[in-house]
């Protein structure tokens, strides 16, 4: 009876369509390695060709106490983090923000360091929680509704900073209404004295800096001109550079580091590359910047004029740049700072300009970002080794009991590693673990949508077929890795981002949680804003939960 009612299913699957699973089935989802010395490649199945896997293991690898010894050291460093909870007050705080740096961007960027076992700075850290990154009218965020969430502490629409939800993007009017602003964390910091400050690779009035200072109806009216292209009047929604250089937030901000220069200028006017500004108004904000301060405070706009700067510096505006600062691959090393040069020299001032109440900077690493829209991983992967060493500058520079530094990213990227390609096989390069069905090598990166199509597909005959690889430079720079669907720009991705923590109530981010529970975690360990119920009026002895 049980097996007539199993052959019944049988048909009845059949009938119906459904494919049942079969041994063979299970091998081409698992395919098999061997080396043949008679032949480099080896016929697995109808689909795929495996070649000799020629990579051979370190020889310590091939002990089990090698992995033992890994784990023990492990579990050491983890009982050592974890069983003693820091719940120091956070006298200062760090926030990086890798645009755009999914989990797969990590990944690939530990094989780009050396190997599959290497690790950021970031990756050392003792608490990883996710982030859920999606706006409260979107499935997959923009780096501008993100911004006000991890800087804010509220979800809001896409493409709008530094205002609640009931703002929709273009939105003049809703923006112009103070009940729709919401604070960033650095509003929070300023209001109980601490220093602040802000740096980006991208420019200083793109969305994710923006989310500190502005509050904004729409991320691309970083200039006056910007809003009236929209047909909207910049008299009564004021422009991102602007607020960055009239806000209460935006003056009060001990640092300022960035690209953007265009932004600040009339359009009579060339900035130093020689490039026009877009201002329609007539306004040059560089110099109503100076004019609001004291001969304490500089704009600088080359290295030199940065890394010289005085120890009587209280303040600083950088712009190096008309727009975004250039790729690191590209920047010209005597014009333009790294970003750890920038940390460096901002951490100084607002170590000074403290004043024993701590301080709050903002760092982002923006063109990781802008290397994925491209499908230039190569770029996207490189900035997140330059972002990371700033990282690692500024948690070897503070202290762990009185600095908490949490990394993170606004949004992932469809950017995606992929086959079964040997141990530390060129990230960049060809999967040396299988042949596609069209007898072609395939890249082990590659992006769901994006402009890496038209560069890596021809026509033949009508056919559409894929280039081969092995005649490309995939190592070039400029190499738009391959996409499976055809888009100017490639698109964010909505999966969770990480977020690494290190210091005083660093436990706070292990877990998965919104994105807009950040900022509150951040001001929690500082005593800042609504978390200072919790402390003491002085804002250094926290009262007992």
């Amino acid at each position: 009876m049980i097996l007539q009612l199993f052959a019944l299913g049988a048909l009845i699957a059949l009938a119906g369509g459904l494919v049942l699973p079969t041994r063979e089935a299970e091998r081409h989802m698992h395919p098999e390695y061997r080396a043949d010395p008679a032949s480099r490649w080896v016929e697995r199945s109808k689909r795929a060709y495996m070649p000799e896997m020629t990579f051979s293991s370190q020889r310590v690898e091939q002990y089990a106490d090698y992995w033992r010894g890994i784990a023990h050291q492990t579990l050491e460093q983890q009982l050592e983090s974890k069983m003693r909870l820091n719940t120091q007050l956070a006298k200062n705080l760090i926030l990086f923000l890798g645009d755009g740096m999914s989990i797969p961007t990590i990944t690939a960027g530990r094989v780009y360091l050396g190997g599959e076992e290497k690790q950021f700075a970031f990756e050392q850290f003792p608490y990883v929680g996710l982030s859920k990154t999606y706006c409260a009218n979107m499935q997959v965020a923009d780096s501008a509704c993100t911004a006000t969430a991890y800087l804010g502490g509220v979800k809001a629409n896409y493409g709008t900073v530094g205002v609640t939800a009931a703002v929709h993007m273009k939105d003049c009017h809703g923006q112009s209404q103070p009940e729709n602003h919401v604070a960033s964390i650095a509003e929070w910091a300023q209001r109980q004295g601490m220093a602040t400050g802000l740096i980006t690779t991208t420019s200083v009035t793109h969305a994710s800096p923006a989310g500190v200072y502005a509050h904004i109806a729409h991320r691309n009216w970083e200039n006056d001109a910007d809003i009236k292209a929209d047909e909207a009047d910049p008299t009564i929604c004021e422009d991102i550079a602007s607020q960055l250089v009239n806000s209460q937030v935006g003056q009060n901000l001990n640092v300022i580091l960035g690209g953007g220069r265009q932004n600040f200028l009339p359009e009579h006017v060339r900035d130093p590359n020689g490039v026009l500004g877009r201002r329609k108004d007539g306004r040059n904000l560089i110099e109503e910047w100076q004019r609001q301060h004291t001969n304490s405070a500089h704009y600088v706009h080359t290295r030199r004029q940065l890394l010289e700067l005085s120890n009587q510096t209280t303040r600083v505006l950088g712009l190096f740049a008309p727009y975004h600062m250039p790729y690191h691959l590209d920047a010209d090393v005597q014009e333009q700072p790294t970003l750890e040069e920038m940390v460096q020299a901002a951490l100084k001032i607002l170590q000074r300009q403290s004043a024993g109440r701590g301080y709050f900077l903002f760092v982002e690493g923006g063109r990781i970002d802008h290397g994925h829209h491209d499908t230039l991983a190569l770029r996207a992967i490189d900035e997140t080794a330059e972002f990371d060493k700033s990282v690692r500058w500024a948690r070897t520079h503070s202290s762990m009991e009185d600095t908490l530094i949490v990394v993170t990213s606004d949004h992932s990227h469809t950017m995606s590693l992929a086959g079964y390609s040997s141990r530390k096989n060129d990230i960049f390069g060809i999967n040396d673990g299988q042949l596609a069905a069209d007898d072609l090598p395939y890249a082990t990166l590659s992006y769901a949508n994006g402009p890496g199509y038209n560069t890596n597909y021809l026509k033949e005959g009508g056919a559409i077929k894929r280039k081969n690889l092995r005649s490309i430079n995939m190592k070039n720079k400029d190499f738009m890795f391959p996409t499976a669907v055809p888009l100017e720009s490639e698109t964010h991705g909505g999966d969770d981002v990480a977020v690494f923590a290190s210091g005083p109530y660093a436990q706070l981010f292990s877990g998965v949680y919104e994105q807009h529970f950040i900022p509150h975690a951040m001001a929690y360990a500082s005593c800042l804003s609504d978390s200072r119920s919790m402390c003491s009026d002085a804002g250094i002895t926290r009262r007992p939960h």
